[in-house]
C-alpha cells in the first residue's frame, strides 16, 4: 500500500522529509477520535475518506501510527476499518486486538479477505463471536483453530465444535484442546473417543461419561405403560431400550448356544475369538455385530473395559477377552504391558451405570443411524453431506469412516 513511487530504502528518508504529511495524517486521526458532541457521523465519515486516500499511498510506518491511534475509539469510520483490517499482519493485528468498536460485520469480512497471519491473531480476540469463530475456523487451519479453541474467551457455535470435531479424526492434536471447550457435548465427545489418545479418552470417561439415573426415575412408570402396549412404538421403544438399567439382551440369552454371555467369553478364551463368537458376544452384550466389531477392534483397548462393565462382566472375564484377542499382558521385561495396564485401570474407574450411556450411545449412533445413504457417503468420503444426517449419522460417519476404506 506503500507509494510506488518509493525505493525500499527512501521510507526512512519520506518519514524524516514530509513533516507535514505526518502532522496532518495525526490531525485527522485525532479528528476522527472526537466525541459525537464534536463531530457528527457524516464529518467523521468524511475525514475517514480522506485519510483512506492518505493512507493507501502512505508508508507502512504512517499506517501503523494511524491505526495504533484509531484502535482506542469507540466509533470508525467503516472505509478506514476496512482498509486497516486487510493492510500487513502487524498493523491489522492492532485494530483485530484492541479496537472494540469492531462488529462481528467486519471481523468475518476480514476473516474472508485476508489470510491465515490475520486469522491467527484474530483467534486470540477477546470475545470473539459465534460468527467470527465459525468464520475463522472455517479454512480448516490447524493453528487457528486451535488458537481459538485455547482463547477461553471466544464463544463457539455447535455446528462450529461439530466442524472441529469432524476434524479433529485427521488432527488429533486438536482433541485435548477440543476436551477443554464448556460447548463440547457428550455426543460429539463419545464419538472422539475412538480417535483420540490414551489420556484424552481417560478425559472423555472422567467427564462425559453421565449417568442415566435421572431418565430412569422420571420414566420408571413407562416402561409398564410401553409393556401393556406390547412394545409396538418403535419411538419408545428405543428411548427406553438406552434408558433402562438392564443391559443384556434376554432374548439373544435365550437363543445363545452357549447359554450365557459369560460362557460365550469362556469359549472365547478357550478356543480365540473369532466372527462367529464375536457377534455372539455382541447380541448377548445388547448391542449389534458391527458396534461389537468396532469395540473388539480398537487398538487401544478401552472401549473393551466399557463393553465388560457395562454387561457386568468380572475383571477375569475382561482378562479372558483380552488374551482371546492375543493381546499381551506382560512386556519382554516382565512388566504390565501399558495397553493392559490402561484397559485395567479404565474397567475400574467407571461406574456401571455410566458405562452403560458410552456402550449405549456408541449401538445407537453406530448401528441404528447405519442407513443405506450414510453407508454410502462413508465410502464415498462425501463429507458435505454431513449436514443431511442426524446428530447419531455424523457421529457413525465419523467414527466408522476408517472401516470404510477412508
Amino acid at each position: 500500500m506503500s507509494d510506488p513511487a518509493l525505493l525500499p530504502n527512501d521510507e526512512a528518508n519520506t518519514q524524516a522529509q514530509f513533516r507535514a504529511r505526518h502532522a496532518l495524517l495525526k490531525r485527522l486521526a485525532d479528528v476522527v477520535s472526537l466525541p459525537a458532541s464534536r463531530i457528527n457521523a457524516f464529518e467523521r465519515a468524511v475525514v475517514g475518506d480522506l485519510l483512506v486516500e492518505m493512507l493507501s499511498l502512505a508508508t507502512s510506518e504512517d499506517r501503523r501510527r494511524v491505526a495504533q491511534r484509531l484502535a482506542v475509539l469507540s466509533e470508525i469510520p467503516n472505509a478506514l476499518a476496512r482498509m486497516l483490517l486487510r493492510d500487513e499482519p502487524d498493523i491489522a493485528g492492532l485494530l483485530i486486538e484492541h479496537c472494540a468498536s469492531l462488529t462481528d460485520a467486519d471481523l468475518a469480512a476480514c476473516a474472508r479477505d485476508t489470510d491465515r497471519e490475520h486469522r491467527l491473531i484474530m483467534a486470540e480476540r477477546r470475545g470473539i463471536s459465534e460468527v467470527v469463530t465459525e468464520t475463522v475456523m472455517s479454512f480448516g487451519e490447524a493453528d487457528v483453530i486451535a488458537a481459538v479453541l485455547k482463547n477461553r474467551n471466544a464463544r463457539l457455535g455447535q455446528a462450529a465444535i461439530e466442524g472441529v470435531v469432524s476434524l479433529s479424526r485427521h488432527n488429533v492434536e486438536l482433541c485435548e484442546h477440543l476436551l477443554r471447550r464448556p460447548e463440547l457435548r457428550p455426543s460429539a465427545a463419545y464419538v472422539m473417543f475412538w480417535w483420540c489418545g490414551a489420556e484424552d479418552r481417560r478425559t472423555i470417561l472422567q467427564r462425559f461419561a453421565v449417568s442415566r439415573e435421572v431418565m430412569q426415575e422420571v420414566s420408571e412408570d413407562i416402561f409398564a405403560l410401553a409393556a401393556d402396549e406390547g412394545w409396538q412404538d418403535p419411538l419408545s421403544r428405543k428411548a427406553l431400550q438406552f434408558i433402562e438399567r438392564r443391559q443384556r439382551n434376554r432374548a439373544a440369552i435365550e437363543r445363545s448356544p452357549y447359554g450365557g454371555l459369560e460362557q460365550a467369553v469362556a469359549a472365547a478364551s478357550e478356543i480365540g475369538l473369532n466372527r462367529e463368537i464375536a457377534a455372539e458376544i455382541s447380541y448377548l452384550s445388547g448391542v449389534k455385530p458391527l458396534t461389537g466389531a468396532k469395540i473388539l477392534g480398537d487398538v487401544g483397548g478401552e472401549p473393551l473395559a466399557i463393553l465388560c462393565k457395562a454387561t457386568g462382566l468380572s475383571k477375569a472375564d475382561l482378562a479372558g477377552l483380552w488374551r482371546s484377542m492375543k493381546r499381551p499382558e506382560v512386556t519382554a521385561n516382565g512388566d504390565v504391558a501399558p495397553a493392559w495396564e490402561r484397559v485395567q485401570v479404565t474397567y475400574d474407574m467407571l461406574a456401571v451405570d455410566r458405562a452403560q450411556t458410552v456402550l449405549r450411545y456408541w449401538n445407537w449412533s453406530l448401528s441404528s443411524a447405519l442407513t443405506p445413504a450414510l453407508l454410502r457417503a462413508i465410502r464415498d468420503g462425501e463429507d458435505e453431506m454431513q449436514n443431511e444426517y442426524s446428530p447419531s449419522e455424523r457421529a457413525a460417519m465419523m467414527a466408522l469412516a476408517d472401516n470404510f476404506g477412508r
